[in-house]
């Protein structure tokens, strides 16, 4: 039988992970991502597997970010009533991630059924709640090199990928053929978790390549200086300073930064609130004992040593952050400010000078966040546009997404050569980028694939 790999998402752009194994009647997902940005990808979310939900054996996810397991529940709405393997970390961390984002397709098409701008009547959400429920149901831990029979000739084991709590390289043995997928790979010199793992030999091999086409600033002695000199101009100026964040590993970080910075005087000791629900439900699992073998040793057991550190947990806490009466630090989900509380803060904030807005991630094209960091004077937030006023920074200092570099590095470290090398997972110029260096150091097969395309892996 020939064992086949279908590139169902991430191919021509850097969000819904999606990767068909099919051999012998079983079909296996790789990743099940949310499509985010563009809304020409957005509408891809709402459209069927090509073999139905129901055809579908089991699903592997490399990490809880949303573009990796977001699509989880609408598979699930869909038929799909198969296992879902993931690490331990990822199990625990993608609950928290497909609740939320449930909440939010409810909420939004309720939003959208108040205000009358949905195509259809009554709107209706990507899914539910009950389909989040059913998916975090299917999950099935497995450590990290752990070997798991997932029947009918195929095997599954997880290698670190160093990129958030939990996230892997999988290394799925299908018919003759062993394929390995990077998931997202992180750097090195991530501070909270332990390194990446060197891969194990595999004939096909699929890579991210989110930065792909870029190398990272050099840290050198002050990797926050943007941070610190961009808080201390908005506080002397009586204004507040939004962080919008990934709630998962992200927030940490800044966290993390915000303590050391307070702590050597840096920046002023101001109050510092996290309007997140899922970044504090995050949080919790990251200082969870069964989980703290994934961090660095050393790290205390708070993670994070703020004086002045406040959580916003209700809807009315977050609403009176929207008009902070002193100087404060306001940390908030999404990191590309897609949805959640963060796009109703910046829409009270922006159109003040006296405050910043500060982007610390990767800001997909088509988001609110992508349009921030390229400059643009007015933003559109729930139907109408709000004036760009506010001073916009962006700190290249949080990225914990590998580099052209760092990504070829992770290749080289391969015990064997591959048969051929797919490059998936980021815009186009940034996979073609990487697709030459990598073919201009080894001399490899390196492919990047379209979407929909489906090769042979046995």
């Amino acid at each position: 039988m020939v064992a086949t790999l279908t590139f169902l998402g991430a191919a021509g752009t850097v969000t819904g992970s999606k990767f068909l194994l099919q051999n012998d009647g079983r079909r296996t997902l790789v990743d099940c991502g949310l499509y985010q940005g563009e809304r020409e990808w957005r509408r891809l979310n709402w459209q069927a597997l090509p073999l139905g939900s129901e055809t579908i054996s089991d699903v592997v996810l490399t990490h809880a970010h949303l573009d990796h397991c977001g699509h989880l529940p609408a598979l699930v709405r869909g038929g799909f009533t198969g296992p879902t393997w993931c690490t331990p970390g990822t199990a625990a961390l993608a609950a928290i991630v497909l609740r939320d984002s449930a909440h939010l397709q409810e909420e939004d098409a309720e939003y959208a059924r108040l205000a009358g701008f949905s195509r259809h009547d009554p709107p209706r959400p990507l899914y539910d709640a009950a389909d989040a429920e059913k998916a975090i149901a299917s999950f099935e831990p497995v450590g990290y090199h752990e070997h798991r029979d997932l029947r009918s000739g195929v095997g599954l084991s997880f290698s670190r990928a160093g990129h958030i709590l939990g996230s892997s390289s999988a290394l799925i043995s299908i018919g003759a053929g062993r394929v390995l997928f990077s998931g997202d790979l992180g750097r090195i010199s991530h501070p909270l978790l332990r390194p990446r793992d060197a891969p194990p030999a595999a004939r096909t091999v699929v890579i991210e390549s989110t930065y792909g086409d870029r190398v990272h600033p050099a840290e050198g002695d002050h990797p926050h200086k943007f941070l610190a000199d961009a808080i201390g101009r908005t506080v002397k100026r009586g204004g507040s300073v939004l962080i919008p964040a990934f709630a998962v590993d992200r927030t940490e970080l800044v966290l993390q930064a915000l303590a050391q910075l307070t702590a050597s005087g840096e920046i002023p000791a101001v109050p510092v609130y996290v309007d997140s629900p899922m970044a504090l439900a995050a949080l919790d699992v990251y200082r969870s004992q069964p989980l703290r073998q994934d961090l660095r040793p050393g790290l205390p057991a708070r993670l994070v040593n703020l004086p002045d550190l406040h959580a916003a947990h209700s809807a009315q806490e977050s609403m009176r952050l929207n008009e902070p009466r002193t100087p404060s630090i306001i940390i908030s989900a999404s990191g590309m400010a897609t949805g959640g509380r963060v796009v109703h803060h910046l829409q009270h904030l922006l159109p003040d000078p006296r405050h910043t807005v500060i982007l610390t991630g990767y800001q997909a094209v088509g988001t609110r966040g992508r349009q921030l960091a390229e400059g643009a004077t007015e933003l559109k937030m729930f139907g109408f546009y709000v004036p760009v006023r506010a001073e916009v920074v962006v700190d290249h200092g949080f990225s914990v997404h590998a580099d052209a570099g760092e990504l070829l590095t992770w290749l080289q470290e391969l015990p064997t050569r591959p048969e051929t090398v797919y490059i998936v997972h980021g815009e186009p110029e940034s996979s073609r980028s990487l697709a030459v260096k990598v073919r201009a150091a080894t001399g490899w097969c390196v492919v990047v694939p379209e979407y929909g395309e489906k090769v042979r892996v046995d």
